[in-house]
């Protein structure tokens, strides 16, 4: 179903960024998860943190990151109070893949429902990083991972390096 599909595998190294102001190493399953799935499609991850949800934190954790191609951001994507990794991200943003959020929902209206409206899952570059922020739910990652960002990883990593 690829139009072109990738010639050989690259080194992609990967940052997980769990944002939660409640999450800790022990009970952080989502950010587990996508290390996990990362590591099991043969991608170094160089970098996982937690943070709280707060946008200088987020923002200064991504302007901060070196030697990595692609980050994935976990949590605070929807529309409470707190939420606020959308607005700090989308803020940073070089440009935009607007097809990565529309897709997602649209993928998670079919699981749970009109509720995907609610996600303001985001994907674009920052210097030259590939930036992915997804809800914490451990659902909504393997939905995002599996059906989305893993499969076209390596060739939006390729498309940055040329």
């Amino acid at each position: 179903m690829q139009p072109h599909p990738d010639t050989g595998k690259i080194i992609v190294n990967c940052a997980v960024i769990t944002v939660s102001d409640t999450r800790s190493h022990l009970t952080d399953k989502s950010g587990q998860l996508i290390k996990q799935l990362l590591l099991n499609a043969d991608r170094a991850v160089g970098y996982y943190t937690i943070i709280k949800d707060e946008p200088t934190q987020i923002k200064s954790q991504l302007q901060a990151l070196n030697n990595i191609d692609v980050v994935i951001f976990n949590g605070g994507t929807g529309i409470a109070p707190r939420d606020t990794t959308y607005d700090a991200i989308s803020s940073l943003l070089e440009k935009t893949l607007p097809g990565f959020g529309e897709l997602f929902r649209y993928l998670s209206y079919k699981e749970i429902g009109s509720r995907a409206i609610a996600s303001r899952a985001i994907a674009g570059v920052y210097q030259n990083i590939l930036v992915f922020s997804v809800p914490g739910s451990s659902n909504a990652v393997k939905l995002a991972m599996n059906e989305l960002i893993l499969p076209e990883l390596e060739h939006l990593v390729t498309q940055l390096q040329a």
